[in-house]
């Protein structure tokens, strides 16, 4: 693709990122299926309009996601697939979060944002920040909680080829501070018989017994979840997982959380801070357009590997090393408590 086209490219993204939002929005990657069905039927279960319905699903096929046939027949392909509320690898709830509303209305105020040097487009937008719009606005605290547990299938499988080989042996206690409803640290106490586990977590995103990923995944023996607040203290652990906890905040916040970690790990227990990664300059990278949606979504923002070293050491920590699954999506930066 030459220049023109690639400018041209990026300016139309939005283009499909909308199409593909709407198409998830309205249900029908949920009603379509393997087997061809008619666009007007699936614009009868839905409750849509029919002419319009086959439109976007002609757009949808357009970006790969339904397969047209002649006649306005439509089926999943492999990557619509993904877009299904029932798949196990499902993106239908970061879909929702990145392309819904609330987070379109940020986007808008990155031009101020840069130009006065002032992040934070939650704040602009909504006079508050993001975890209070979750908790003060249900929808949006739905959608949230959704598209967190959308992307732990993919986070968890590159967490854990990053880790493979990495030496538990010493570990009794392993702590997800933040860790949600669990989903990694109950797979990873699954591929560790005699590890026991422990979510810190605010009571509100673990009330829910039934989302739970321990009880799901049968570990609920070894795991146990605690309500609280990691700016307050966390729970004594041989060892503390923090995936994508740290990039929400800055720097000194960053220290504080550390710190209260620092001084509750066990002597020469282990941090793993997994994150996005910023690789260096001569590397185009997902984490570097990542970086500017934390710019508009609060005070946090993506940081190289020798940035989390500093918050490490500012912290009390002894840095270790930094692992890396194939993809070097995301990337585990260790450290060790003197």
């Amino acid at each position: 693709m030459d220049a023109n086209g690639r400018v041209l490219d990026l300016i139309f993204g939005r283009w499909r990122s909308q199409i593909l939002y709407a198409g998830v929005a309205l249900g029908i990657f949920d009603v379509v299926g393997p087997t061809p069905q008619m666009a007007g039927d699936v614009a009868n279960r839905l409750g849509l309009d029919a002419t319009l319905t086959y439109r976007l699903m002609r757009a949808l096929g357009s970006l790969e996601l339904l397969r047209e046939e002649p006649g306005g027949i439509f089926s999943l392909t492999p990557a619509g697939a993904l877009l299904r509320r029932d798949h196990p690898q499902t993106l239908r709830g970061v879909t929702l979060l990145e392309e819904g509303p609330v987070h379109y209305a940020l986007w808008t105020h990155l031009p101020a944002m840069v130009r006065d040097g002032r992040q934070n487009a939650f704040v602009r937008e909504f006079g508050h920040m993001a975890f209070e719009h979750a908790a003060s606005d249900s929808e949006y605290g739905a959608i949230f909680n959704e598209a967190m547990t959308s992307y732990s299938g993919t986070q968890t499988a590159w967490v854990l080829e990053a880790l493979d080989g990495n030496d538990f042996s010493k570990v009794s206690e392993l702590c997800d501070v933040a860790g949600g409803h669990g989903h990694l640290l109950s797979h990873i106490l699954l591929k560790f018989p005699r590890l026991h586990g422990t979510i810190l977590e605010l009571p509100s995103v673990i009330e829910n017994a039934p989302v739970l990923w321990a009880e799901r995944l049968g570990v609920a023996d070894r795991c146990r979840y605690v309500g609280g607040d990691m700016f307050q203290g966390v729970p004594r652990a041989d060892a503390y997982l923090m995936k994508m906890v740290l990039h929400d905040w800055d720097d000194a916040e960053c220290v504080q959380i550390l710190t209260h970690t620092h001084r509750a790990a066990s002597s020469g227990g282990a941090v793993f801070i997994i994150e996005h990664v910023v690789p260096g300059a001569e590397t185009p990278h997902f984490s570097k357009l990542f970086d500017v949606h934390m710019m508009c979504w609060g005070t946090g923002r993506e940081r190289t590997a020798e940035e989390y070293v500093s918050l490490l050491e500012r912290a009390g920590w002894r840095y270790v090393t930094t692992s890396y699954p194939a993809s070097r999506m995301m990337g585990v930066v260790q450290g060790v408590k003197h």
